[in-house]
């Protein structure tokens, strides 16, 4: 290898010039240190005719594929309904907290009706608005139960009868 020595003052040439020149005459020489003669290389395309080429059936290879492709049928179908039914499992529980939400909603507004039913339903609280509105207490023998028996010596409600039919 030669050595080479530059000076800073040679001829006003970057150093990444000088690294590329030297780099490519390296490269030039390098064929001729290993063979100390060149030599060309040519390629040939090679041309083939397989129109005459049969293919020979093998029925052991076409069974081992129809088992193999029987195989991963079955493999993929069940992977396929394992997916499934987590799908519909992990929506049901979707669904079932949703129900949750709505019941403890329902269950509340329930509990809310109730504490004000038995706030509307207080007899002080009817007998102020009674009176408010001019209502007083009945008087003895005006509530008449429906369910009770009549008594012979009180009052009696007038009633209706309808006559009988005529047949003409």
């Amino acid at each position: 290898m030669a050595a080479c020595t530059t000076t800073y003052f040679e001829s006003g040439r970057s150093l990444v010039s000088r690294a590329a020149d030297r780099n490519a005459e390296l490269m030039a020489e390098q064929p001729l240190r290993r063979r100390r003669v060149r030599t060309p290389e040519f390629y040939f395309a090679k041309r083939f005719d397989n129109t005459r080429l049969v293919k020979a059936p093998d029925p052991v290879r076409a069974q081992q594929m129809r088992v193999f492709g029987a195989a991963v049928t079955v493999l993929f179908s069940l992977i396929m309904v394992y997916g499934l039914q987590h799908f519909y499992a992990i929506e049901s529980s979707y669904r079932v907290e949703s129900e949750k939400v709505v019941l403890e909603q329902l269950q509340e507004q329930n509990r809310q009706l109730r504490l004000k039913e038995a706030e509307l339903d207080q007899p002080e609280r009817i007998d102020r608005m009674a009176r408010q509105l001019g209502l007083a207490a009945p008087q003895p023998g005006q509530v008449v139960h429906p369910a009770a028996q009549p008594d012979a010596n009180g009052p009696v409600l007038a009633q209706v009868t309808p006559p009988a039919k005529s047949s003409f």
